[in-house]
């Protein structure tokens, strides 16, 4: 089990503590009422996507000995209001990897863990 804390709030700017002890800064932006001292919880979420992808697509190409050096990806979000509808990751491979290692790295990239959480039921209990 691993659990996060709020440690601190000022207005919608929220400190949370993570394990291992980082602590990040989430905000609204000031036409939303926030100060914009850190990432929304929405946009956080994007980014959090786009590490996990990465990552998981690092982990892939190394165990099969394949250099992903200089990788770029991005993630787009569309919103329904406030609420992210869709997101939209854009994967830039390097160009020396051929057509079955591109298209394995396009599967892979679905399986990371916040991809999964975003895509597969996940229980959340409010206690």
């Amino acid at each position: 089990m691993s659990r996060v804390r709020m440690t601190g709030r000022t207005g919608h700017a929220v400190e949370i503590e993570t394990p291992g002890g980082h602590t990040v800064v989430f905000d609204e932006p000031e036409q939303r009422g926030g100060t914009d001292t850190g990432p929304t919880p929405t946009g956080m979420l994007a980014a959090a996507l786009a590490a996990c992808t990465v990552d998981t697509l690092k982990f892939y190409a190394d165990r099969k000995g394949w250099d992903l050096e200089g990788i770029q990806i991005a993630v787009e979000t569309t919103y329904d209001g406030y609420r992210p509808s869709v997101y939209r990751i854009e994967l830039d491979l390097p160009d020396h990897l051929d057509s079955d290692q591109v298209e394995r790295l396009t599967v892979i990239a679905g399986k990371c863990p916040v991809h999964r959480a975003l895509t597969e039921p996940v229980e959340i209990e409010i206690a």
